[in-house]
């Protein structure tokens, strides 16, 4: 299975078993403590996330996958890189995943192709694939099978990639033997604690999703807090600071896939030129890419934000001042109450 998940793009494979028991209390206090924020599917579906034979009756094995997701191309310092994009006001910063292919596309249908090879040798058999599609547990199973530990920002690493790959689960009927979990090597580290911008990480191994800039600019559909906006620098989709900083990124693999290399216009753009976008274009963009699941509204939203924190870090004197305020006012008129308010709330800043 590994030699065929390495011609399918994964980098690696493992084995979980479905008993997560030890991880449901822990999953029932951060929804107690309202850290979901609006993704009300995550408190809908419970406990289940936490067990899989209940999500997928039968199941007895899930295989884990993590596919590599740095461009191809993608230079050696590409973390000092993506930090200085944040120096730059009046640019917009895409998060790096989301800059290609839609993931979730490209790691299912690769995991059903596994499935398929995995059925001509062994014949058919129950399954089910998934990749941040379900209630499921993603980065507990990855861990419980070896591809990495838990950071201190709730997102999986390893020593050999650091934390810039996407998961995957094929749900199987199939008692497969459990690989090992790997231990934790995070140590004393509070990089990605310190760097992350609004605070979200709370505790390590704890995010209140309400603060975090990649639930803000992609789950939350309604207005920002005015209270975190101005903590959101240039973001407009999503968030790498806890990534960046991290050590052991600079261990990170490239894909060896041309779906992740990043689209024109979604890296090193202006902010101007992102506002001016029209629902047509914004479709056109990102057809095929997982940005266009957050509509052209959210996207007006979120780029406005970002410039009205460009207005706020510039100085007056500084010839993109005047061509910021006048792409704001060219929106002042929205129908959309959302986009105009932020708009509104840019040009006061």
């Amino acid at each position: 299975m590994r030699q065929w998940a390495r011609e399918l793009g994964f980098a690696h494979i493992g084995v979980a078993g479905v008993d997560l028991a030890s991880a449901e209390a822990g999953l029932m206090h951060w929804l107690a403590a309202g850290f979901h924020g609006r993704m009300d599917y995550m408190a809908a579906h419970g406990l289940k996330r936490a067990r899989p034979a209940e999500l997928v009756p039968g199941t007895v094995s899930v295989i884990t996958a993590r596919m590599n997701y740095l461009p191809r191309g993608e230079a050696p310092d590409w973390p000092e890189r993506e930090r200085a994009r944040l120096a730059r006001p009046g640019e917009g910063v895409v998060s790096l995943y989301a800059r290609g292919r839609d993931y979730h596309k490209v790691v299912r249908g690769r995991l059903q192709k596994l499935q398929d090879r995995i059925a001509a040798r062994v014949g058919p058999f129950g399954h089910r694939v998934f990749s941040d599609s379900a209630p499921v547990l993603e980065g507990e199973l990855a861990a419980r099978s070896g591809l990495g530990w838990r950071g201190k920002h709730t997102l999986v690493l390893t020593r050999e990639a650091g934390s810039m790959f996407f998961l995957g689960e094929l749900f199987v009927d199939l008692a497969l033997p459990p690989t090992p979990a790997v231990e934790a090597h995070c140590g004393s580290c509070s990089a990605c604690i310190d760097a992350c911008p609004t605070g979200a990480i709370v505790a390590p191994g704890r995010v209140d999703a309400r603060r975090c800039i990649s639930y803000l600019t992609i789950e939350h559909d309604g207005a920002i807090d005015e209270a975190l906006r101005p903590l959101m620098g240039n973001h407009v989709y999503g968030c790498d600071d806890c990534q960046t900083v991290c050590p052991w990124n600079k261990y990170a693999q490239r894909s060896e896939l041309p779906d992740f290399d990043a689209r024109d216009g979604l890296s090193g753009a202006t902010l101007i030129e992102l506002l001016a976008w029209t629902e047509d274009e914004f479709l056109r963009r990102t057809e095929g890419g997982p940005i266009r699941r957050i509509g052209h509204e959210r996207w007006l939203r979120n780029v406005a934000t970002a410039m009205g924190n460009a207005i706020a870090a510039l100085p007056a004197d500084d010839p993109q001042m005047a061509a910021l305020r006048a792409a704001l006012q060219a929106r002042a008129e929205h129908p959309s109450a959302m986009v105009r308010e932020h708009v509104r709330w840019a040009l006061q800043r």
